[in-house]
């Protein structure tokens, strides 16, 4: 797991530490421009061997006063630099004041007004450019005029790209803790556009911009570094807030290996489909329960869908469960200890009845796809009937059709930060499911509580873990019956979800670009003896 905070949560640990360690600002802004320097070394090594051209923004607060020092440092390595100022220096924080005066004796600092032409012809002969614009702390759109330096999105549409593309090369853009202009607490872009970087270099922990949302396309390669401030302090601010933290789903789970026993042992999954003609969804999340280690499954079905899914499986067991007094008689057998209802079952009142028979169970339940859309003129009815051992699983459409207001305020382009997240959504949902809710997607976010949340990415600039091949047919379905079956283990609803999204990725990355739904259970054999036999 990686911890990702808000911006306001790093404010507070870095204001404890300098009260209570003695280390002053000046000094935590001279570490973070020694990182910087010492990142873009580390990224582009052939700039450690020659000087280079080096222009740097600074903005009007404390982001401005690490490329101050950033600056200086680079001056003294004999590069060629160009400051430009945006705001005036007697306004700036005293500790940036102090590093622009440090600047100064070296060479002047052009101002920007209203025109950035110059910051503009200065870039054309340049090899990086640095921005310490505005960084995490701008909770407003960037002013217009930088739109020529940004990558303006409308109705969710490049129209303009960059400007600095045709200048130099795109990558050497380095942004010193978030680009500018992207909201460091949701990862969603304030306004109509952002800058864009190669490298992002941000310090001790990530933010949860830089993984969300418009974040990782916005920042590039990520670099995370230390300036000194001791884990103690993130860990006494953690125990003592009620701000919530985030945990990045990016390591093997634990707990998948079957030791002793026999079948029943491993639980008995039980999942439902619809009728004839819609059995394929129910299929792949059957499957997905079986590879994922649960002892039994079961796929109960109309009495019409009965041939054509019995010419489909074999290890799978087949049941006539037509109706909810007959969905009632089969879970009395209690070896049936996890179900999985929605994968193509119709949106109907068969499909609502049979919810309500499975919730008055009790049973550890996943509810996806149908089962979620079967309520959608009365969302309240569903979220009555769910309890703690339930996991609902929904793309963004199904979560617009349980929350309406709140998607409808979430889709509204943020004006002001930090704005409208998808975890913000999700934590939201669980709290009226009164569940674990996991929100299907490039960013498949996973939250039970306000203090307990995470998320597993497959977007194509999500660096180690991107499989965007995932974005196919059938592949929630998949996702829908890892869940259960790891529930028929034993696994406690939040945490199947979070080692189910995190395999499903796996599996993604197992096989490959060319993907399909039916694939995806077939790579877990590879997966798990990769994970216990290594």
């Amino acid at each position: 797991m990686t911890e990702l905070l808000t911006a306001a949560q790093m404010q507070a640990i870095e204001q404890d530490a300098m009260e209570c360690s003695g280390v002053t600002g000046l000094e935590l802004m001279e570490r973070a421009g020694r990182g910087v320097v010492e990142a873009i070394l580390r990224e582009w090594p052939d700039m450690a061997k020659t000087s280079q051209k080096a222009v740097v923004l600074c903005g009007p607060g404390n982001n401005g006063g690490d490329g101050f020092v950033v600056a200086r440092l680079l001056k003294q390595r004999g590069w060629e630099v160009e400051v430009f100022l945006y705001g005036a220096m007697e306004k700036l924080p005293p500790d940036a004041k102090v590093n622009a005066q440090s600047w100064l004796e070296f060479e002047a600092v052009s101002t920007i007004g209203e025109d950035i032409s110059a910051l503009r012809a200065a870039t054309e002969n340049t090899g990086i450019f640095i921005d310490a614009l505005f960084g995490g702390g701008l909770a407003r759109p960037l002013p217009e005029i930088f739109a020529p330096l940004g990558r303006l999105f409308r109705s969710g549409e490049i129209e303009v790209f960059n400007d600095m593309t045709e200048m130099f090369e795109y990558g050497r853009i380095v942004a010193i803790d978030i680009p500018s202009g992207l909201c460091a607490s949701s990862g969603r872009v304030i306004g109509d556009f952002a800058f864009k970087a190669g490298l992002t270099v941000t310090f001790e922990r990530p933010k949860f911009g830089h993984y969300l949302e418009d974040g990782p396309a916005h920042c590039g390669r990520l670099s995370i570094l230390s300036i000194g401030i001791d884990d103690e302090y993130f860990d006494l601010f953690f125990e003592a807030s009620t701000m919530h933290t985030f945990a990045r789903v990016a390591a093997p789970p634990q707990g998948l290996a079957k030791g002793q026993g026999h079948k029943y042992s491993h639980g008995h999954a039980l999942v439902l489909a619809g009728p004839e003609g819609r059995g394929g969804a129910a299929r792949l999340a059957a499957r997905g329960a079986l590879r994922i280690g649960s002892g039994l499954v079961t796929l109960g079905c109309p009495y019409g869908a009965l041939a054509e899914n019995a010419a489909r499986l074999d290890a799978i067991m087949l049941r006539e469960i037509d109706t909810p007094e007959a969905l009632r008689q089969v879970l009395q057998d209690e070896r049936i200890n996890a179900l999985c209802l929605g994968p193509g079952m119709g949106l109907n009142a068969r499909t609502r009845e049979m919810v309500e028979v499975a919730l008055e169970s009790g049973r550890p339940a996943v509810l996806d796809a149908d089962a979620l859309s079967a309520f959608k003129s009365r969302p309240e009815i569903l979220f009555e009937m769910l309890h703690k051992d339930v996991v609902i699983t929904p793309h963004m459409g199904e979560v617009r059709a349980l929350v309406p207001e709140a998607v409808a305020a979430y889709e509204v382009p943020p004006r002001t930060g930090p704005a409208l997240s998808r975890h913000g959504l999700a934590v939201g949902l669980a709290g009226l499911a009164g569940c674990t809710v996991l929100i299907k997607g490039a960013d498949t976010v996973i939250a039970k509580t306000a203090n307990h949340m995470s998320y597993s990415s497959t977007h194509a600039a999500h660096y180690d873990r991107a499989a965007p091949w995932l974005a196919t047919a059938g592949a929630g379905d998949v996702l829908a019956g890892f869940v259960t079956g790891l529930m028929a283990r034993g696994f406690a609803p939040m945490h199947a979800a979070e080692q189910a999204a995190w395999l499903h990725v796996q599996c993604a990355l197992e096989f490959g670009p060319g993907l399909i739904a039916e694939d995806i259970p077939e790579q877990i054999p590879a997966v798990l003896s990769a994970l216990l036999f290594k």
